[in-house]
This record gives structure tokens, sequence and C-alpha cells, in this order.
């Protein structure tokens, strides 16, 4: 990883939203708050390290607030939920 050492300096925190709630459910995706100096390589292998979940594909924005949110999606079928129940987001 880039600069980072520990993933916990990528990962900040979940989002819990309606919206992020109705894509875990619909479309297998989890969004968490990352740190902006962080790469996309830099974040799926953060994740991988913490929570052992394979992503498909991963988006990255800048919000209004200046954080940058990244969306993930799964590659297993339901994974979002058990990864969502498991950070007590359901």
């Amino acid at each position: 990883m880039g600069d980072f050492v520990n993933p916990y300096d990528i990962i900040q925190y979940p989002l819990m939203t309606e919206k992020v709630m109705k894509g875990v459910e619909e479309e297998n995706k989890v969004s968490f708050v990352v740190n902006r100096k962080a790469t996309k390589k830099d974040i799926v292998k953060a994740l991988k390290e913490l929570y052992g979940i394979e992503i498909l594909k991963i988006n990255t924005l800048i919000t209004l607030k200046g954080k940058k949110k990244a969306v993930v999606r799964l590659k297993e079928e339901g994974a979002a939920e058990s990864l969502a129940t498991k950070l007590g987001m359901l």
C-alpha cells in the first residue's frame, strides 16, 4: 500500500444512509468514507485485509463536504448484507 501501514488509516467508517442501505439490499454494494489520499488499490487491499471480502468493482468520489467516499460492489451474492450485519448497519 502507498504511504499507509495500517488499513484502519485508509478505511475511516462505513456509511449508513437510506441510499446506501438500498444498495446493500438490491445491488450488493457497501459504502465507506476513506482517507482522501488513498488510491483504489489501497482501498481494495485494506478492505480485503479488514473484512476478507472479494471486490468486483469500486467507485470513488469526493463529497461536497470534502470527504472521499468509496462505493464497493462485492463479488459474492449476499456478501454486502452479511458485511453490513457484521458492521452493525442492519
